[in-house]
C-alpha cells in the first residue's frame, strides 16, 4: 500500500525572540479626560451700562483762605495814621519787615513812600548805605526814590507816608521812645514790627 507523506501541521504564528506574545490586555485603552485638567470658566453675563450718579445739588467751591490778619490795632483818632501790629520775636523782625515792606510795595506805594526805622541792631541795608559815605547816604532821603532805612534815635527830620518799625530791642524805655517817634514821622500809616506787646499800650 502506498505512502502518503504526512501533512505538515499547521502551527500558529509564533513571534521570533524578543518579541512579547499578544495579550487581550495591550488593546489600547479608550481615552478618558484628565482629571488634572482646570476646566475654563464659564464667562458670566455681561454687565449693563454703568448707571448714572444721583444728582446732587450743586454746592460752592470755597474760595482761598484769607491770609492771615495782623494783630488788631485802636482805631486811629483823627489827624493819627493808622496804626498795624505785627508781632514777632526781636530776632526776626527785620525779616518781618523785610516782609511788610513787600507787601507795602505791591500793594501799590511807592518805594519813596516808606520808611524803615530799627530801634535796635541797624538794618543791613542801612549799613550797606553808610558803607558809602554819611552825605550819600542822606542825600537818599532827600531824593525820595527809594525805601529809607534809618535808626529810630535819629535826630534829623524824618517824615514819609508810611513808617515801618523793627522792634528789635528788648529795653522797654527804648523801645517807648522810639515809638512814640515813629508815630509822629508817619503821615498815614504806622507798621511796628516786632514785641508788639510792649508798643500797644502807646496807641491806645
Amino acid at each position: 500500500m502506498p505512502v502518503f507523506p504526512e501533512e505538515p501541521e499547521i502551527h500558529e504564528t509564533i513571534p521570533g525572540p524578543g518579541v512579547p506574545l499578544p495579550h487581550k490586555s495591550d488593546a489600547p485603552a479608550p481615552r478618558m479626560p484628565s482629571s488634572t485638567a482646570v476646566a475654563a470658566p464659564v464667562p458670566g453675563p455681561r454687565p449693563g451700562p454703568p448707571r448714572p450718579a444721583p444728582p446732587r445739588a450743586d454746592r460752592p467751591v470755597p474760595g482761598p483762605r484769607p491770609p492771615a490778619r495782623p494783630k488788631s490795632a485802636p482805631a486811629p483818632r483823627p489827624g493819627r495814621p493808622d496804626v498795624q501790629l505785627l508781632p514777632a520775636a526781636a530776632a526776626e523782625a527785620i525779616d518781618r519787615a523785610d516782609e511788610a515792606v513787600d507787601a507795602l510795595l505791591e500793594s501799590g506805594r511807592r518805594p519813596g513812600d516808606v520808611l524803615v526805622l530799627t530801634v535796635g541792631e541797624a538794618h543791613p541795608w542801612q549799613e550797606h548805605e553808610l558803607s558809602f559815605g554819611e552825605e550819600r547816604y542822606w542825600a537818599q532821603l532827600t531824593d525820595g526814590g527809594d525805601v529809607f532805612y534809618a535808626d529810630a534815635a535819629a535826630t534829623r527830620p524824618l517824615r514819609r507816608d508810611v513808617v515801618v518799625l523793627v522792634v528789635n530791642e528788648g529795653r522797654s524805655e527804648r523801645v517807648a521812645a522810639a515809638a512814640r517817634k515813629a508815630l509822629e514821622r508817619a503821615a498815614k500809616l504806622l507798621v511796628v514790627c516786632g514785641e508788639t506787646d510792649t508798643v500797644a499800650p502807646l496807641f491806645a
